[in-house]
């Protein structure tokens, strides 16, 4: 990240706290503090309450267990791409036959917890901290901005109308987690989170140079429009959507692959990214690159989109080529002109490649990507929420209203090279949707589960280049598939206090 210390001033061994439990530990004993022993010493000053803002985001850019590649297993499970190389943990997760215990599901699940406790340690302690009270207010904005969405992809992820995903208690915190009654309560929750933290965030061309990375106000306000748009509460995630667009602070780049480039990284477009630079930040691109690189870098081909994706843009849409590298195209790599494949050889399972992120890896010397290509963290932001994707959202709100939604599609449409159209529908909105935001993480699967997409998409197999099938139908159960498997260490670590979701 741009702002200074964040990772060494993380407070790891303070703020995460484990709790003995005869010889089990889980993730949710990490946020069930008990006290430490620095704990009469620290909560006391201005720089006590920075280090506790900075520790928010250590471990959101610096794991690759949650936005590097942990998390984006869940997003592989779309018709969108296929696990590129043979591991059966995640193909399992691919398949919906997992159980919980897979380190790629447990490791996302666990860091949420944890990053969620940092935040309710500053929302308890920083308010009593004598010191400034703008800066007080940035610190506690982050802390319920951060909270909120670490909340919000664990209330997607695990909670059902049925039985909501687990939240710990603020004001008994050394109680268990425990599961609200429904995803409902878990959407109310992070909607009077990110209220609060909008109402203490500066807007973003306020924050210093050393501050980018930080959270502000635009980006409390585009997640109330996202948390208020899965809640399907449609008119909230209008104002929101509206609050953000309305707000002046934010605009379209007029060239689409432009998003996707280092020197981009804070441009009117960004809303909320992982920070990242190549000294141990997000690895997605790296994870996507080209398994080994064709000898030149340590890529991990994991993410390989499908001809289903491919087939899905219009012709003369300007985002394939920014998407997707297919047989033929021409792309700078490591300040080299190459036609895809390299040499005509290729270790993907598709024929294909995410292009999105391959910029940091078009330069001669390597000198945007990590020289540890173990880590393949580079100085690409990844984008989490842009501002195309609030348009989206205002879009898919208005239509589900019954109002016109054909300007704010047509403003991400024309910036495709794409005719305008009138009479927007939920076909346009969807198509919409999954080229615009195609490998990146606003979760397509997700999206498939809310419009009741899934069964049927994932009934029929998924295709590479060549038209050979790659990856075979798979058996979606809506009543159990819509939501994945609590891990079975930690409701056993609970002794029943936490349910399995039904069916798994």
């Amino acid at each position: 990240m741009k702002f200074k210390n964040i990772i060494k001033n993380s407070l790891l061994g303070i703020m995460v706290i484990m709790l003995a439990q005869s010889c089990k530990k889980g993730t949710l004993d990490n946020i069930k503090p008990t006290g430490t022993p620095t704990s009469t010493n620290f909560w006391k000053t201005a720089n006590d309450a920075q280090q506790a803002a900075n520790g928010l985001y250590e471990k959101q850019s610096n794991s690759e267990d949650l936005y590097g590649r942990g998390f984006f297993w869940f997003i592989n499970a779309s018709d969108d791409m296929v696990v590129g190389r043979t591991s059966a943990d995640r193909e399992n997760i691919k398949n919906f036959v997992c159980t919980g215990n897979e380190n790629s599901i447990y490791a996302p699940w666990s860091l949420h917890f944890v990053v969620m406790k940092r935040a309710n340690d500053v929302i308890a302690n920083v308010p009593a901290i004598s010191m400034d009270q703008a800066a007080k207010n940035f610190i506690l904005g982050q802390a319920y901005f951060v909270h909120a969405v670490m909340h919000l992809e664990i209330a997607d992820l695990y909670g059902t109308d049925k039985q909501g995903a687990p939240v710990q208690n603020r004001t008994n915190p050394i109680a268990f987690p425990a599961q609200l009654a429904s995803v409902k309560d878990n959407y109310a929750y992070i909607a009077a989170d990110l209220k609060k933290a909008a109402s203490l965030l500066p807007y973003f061309d306020k924050l210093a140079t050393s501050d980018y990375g930080r959270a502000h106000k635009t980006a409390a306000w585009a997640y109330l429009a996202k948390t208020y748009l899965h809640a399907k509460d449609y008119p909230n995630a209008e104002k929101y959507a509206d609050s953000v667009i309305l707000s002046g602070k934010h605009a379209l780049l007029t060239n689409y692959a432009d998003v996707f480039k280092i020197a981009n990284n804070y441009s009117s477009e960004y809303i909320w990214s992982v920070a990242s630079n190549l000294n141990g930040q997000s690895i997605l691109p790296g994870a996507m690159l080209e398994n080994k690189g064709w000898g030149l870098y340590n890529g991990f081909g994991y993410y390989q989109p499908t001809k289903e994706l491919v087939d899905e843009f219009e012709t003369g849409d300007k985002r394939l080529p920014a998407t997707i590298l297919q047989n033929g195209d021409s792309f700078q790599y490591f300040g080299q002109t190459y036609t895809y494949p390299i040499g005509g050889k290729s270790n993907s399972l598709t024929g294909y490649q995410f292009n999105k992120y391959m910029e940091p890896f078009s330069y001669a010397g390597g000198i945007h990507v990590s020289p540890n290509g173990d880590e393949p963290s580079t100085d690409l932001n990844l984008p989490l929420l842009r501002y195309a994707e609030i348009l989206l959202i205002k879009a898919e709100a208005q239509i589900m209203q019954g109002k016109n939604a054909d300007a704010a599609i047509n403003m991400v449409r024309t910036r495709a090279g794409l005719k305008a159209i009138s009479g927007a529908t939920l076909a346009n909105l969807k198509h919409e949707r999954r080229v615009e935001l195609a490998g990146e993480w606003s979760d397509r699967n997700f999206d498939l589960v809310r419009w009741g997409d899934a069964q049927a998409t994932y009934a029929k197999p998924l295709h590479g280049a060549n038209g050979s099938v790659v990856w075979k139908a798979r058996n979606f159960d809506p009543s159990r598939d819509n939501v994945w498997p609590i891990p079975p260490k930690d409701i056993q670590i609970s002794q029943g206090q936490l349910k399995q979701n039904a069916g798994w």
